[in-house]
């Protein structure tokens, strides 16, 4: 089977809108002009500096407007990386807020006698701190396939804007528009099944697919099957791309290991007789709504879907992966933290690796052996320390702001779950293994808590855990 990339999705998804606006557009420096120089070359910058500001003349009626639109749209699609970032930064350079009318609306309102004169400076200093690109951006929504445009420009400004102020300005008005076209109040949750799904939306969950990687189209139809669920959020302007999408295996009892959960050879079970369901994947389909987030408003609305189609279903939880686990494994190994292992931990270590020493030398010899997980006696010397060490990283290490230091575990507590369970070697894949140490965890959505513990963890950090995790943190 052919490999599915999303470079080569994004790829057709910019050659359907260039054939979308191809009817549309019509300008003297057009996509065929772009296209023969696609590095967008100085001389050719005053030409889309033209085409800009013609935008923003808004002459004539509302078709001219699309018209121009549209062509100044071909001409972005037609650049490539290089001549696109150009461009993008044409616009941050030239159409930012006046410095000039902002220092004069403030001078008014300052010097304002009275409530009437305040609040007309107040409306001055609001118009004059609106950039002249938020009306140029807000051009390409009319169009068709436009609001999937803006979302993708958004993906390619968010690196650029980490070390340049004007394009970080216009990446912040991009979000907000965007936040405010995608409020939750205007999707739809759409179930993905095998056989209601086109062959391209079953594709973009091939490339969109973020945690545990489709292999292919039998993995994928397995995922789809009779008892698993997959729901999406949709929004009604991007009706064939997947914003968010979860994957729900239903089964008996709480899951601890995903090769296990995602078997293509293990027979379907009765769904009907479930009693848990598992969310085992959770995955942000487009990179330009990033910090736009609807992911907690989706698993509560899958819950309730999921409790009205199967009643014997009496648990929610996840299987989730421990992305930062290892990385900060490695900090405090690094830092060379004191009686981080007992004594009984360290001499099962050295026994297993035949070294003397610190944790730092014997953690490090086995984690870093290819084929661990298949020694007895290295995975019987590891369960103990990292089983209690991932408790500690997940329910009591902080980061920014007091939040978990795992993004997975800053996701799942703030929506309310309970750190419930630590699978150990609940991921032996490659990627589970690099991140986690093939940790993995259960989340529990107690449906009669959520709201308490997202309240106890967003004011106060506090994070819920069940009494086998406040074993482990006692240990």
């Amino acid at each position: 089977m052919t490999e599915h990339k999303p470079g080569s999705l994004l790829d057709r998804t910019l050659a359907n809108l260039r054939r979308g606006w191809q009817s549309i557009a019509g300008s003297s420096y057009d996509e065929e002009a772009a296209s023969t120089r696609p590095n967008l070359p100085d001389e050719d910058a005053g030409h889309i500096l033209e085409q800009m500001q013609e935008c923003l003349e808004n002459k004539g009626g509302e078709v001219s407007a699309r018209t121009r639109a549209a062509a100044l749209g071909r001409v972005y699609l037609a650049l490539d990386k290089g001549g696109r970032e150009k461009f993008l930064r044409l616009m941050a350079t030239n159409f930012g807020t006046d410095a000039k009318a902002v220092d004069a609306a403030i001078a008014s309102y300052q010097s304002a006698k009275s409530d009437g004169e305040r609040l007309e400076a107040q409306l001055e200093m609001q118009n004059s701190l609106q950039a002249p690109w938020r009306r140029l951006l807000t051009q390409f929504n009319a169009l068709p396939d436009g609001v999937k445009f803006l979302v993708d420009l958004r993906a390619e400004l968010l690196p650029l804007a980490k070390s340049d102020a004007r394009l970080k300005a216009m990446e912040h008005d991009l979000r907000d528009l965007l936040a405010s076209w995608f409020d939750v109040d205007f999707l739809e949750l759409r179930r993905i099944a095998w056989d209601n799904a086109s062959a391209s939306l079953l594709e973009k969950l091939i490339a969109y697919e973020a945690v545990h990687a489709i292999k292919g189209w039998e993995d994928l139809k397995n995922r789809l099957d009779s008892d698993r669920r997959c729901y999406a959020f949709f929004h009604p302007r991007m009706p064939d791309e997947p914003l968010i999408f979860v994957e729900v295996a239903l089964v008996n009892g709480m899951a601890g290991n995903v090769q296990a959960l995602l078997d293509t050879g293990a027979p379907p079970a009765d769904p009907a007789a479930a009693d848990t369901a598992i969310f085992y994947s959770i995955s942000n389909a487009q990179k330009g709504l990033a910090g736009i987030s609807f992911g907690n408003f989706l698993i509560k609305r899958v819950v309730q879907e999921l409790s009205q189609e199967f009643p014997k279903l009496k648990t929610f939880a996840t299987l989730s992966p421990i992305p930062g686990f290892r990385r900060w494994l490695n900090e405090i190994l690094a830092e060379g933290e004191p009686k981080l292992l007992t004594a009984e931990e360290r001499r099962q270590l050295n026994a297993a690796t035949g070294r003397r020493g610190g944790a730092k030398g014997s953690l490090l010899a086995v984690l870093d052996t290819p084929g661990w997980t298949r020694d007895d006696v290295m995975t019987t010397a590891l369960e103990g320390p990292l089983t209690r060490l991932a408790a500690r990283y997940l329910g009591r290490e902080k980061g920014k702001g007091g939040r978990a230091r795992d993004a997975v575990a800053h996701f799942h507590l703030s929506n309310g779950a309970r750190l419930e369970r630590i699978n150990w070697l609940g991921d032996t894949s490659d990627k589970g293994l690099a991140q986690s140490a093939g940790m993995m965890v259960n989340y529990l959505y107690d449906l009669g808590r959520i709201e308490g513990n997202h309240e106890a963890y967003t004011s106060a950090g506090s994070v819920d855990v069940s009494s086998a995790v406040k074993s482990l943190l006692r240990a």
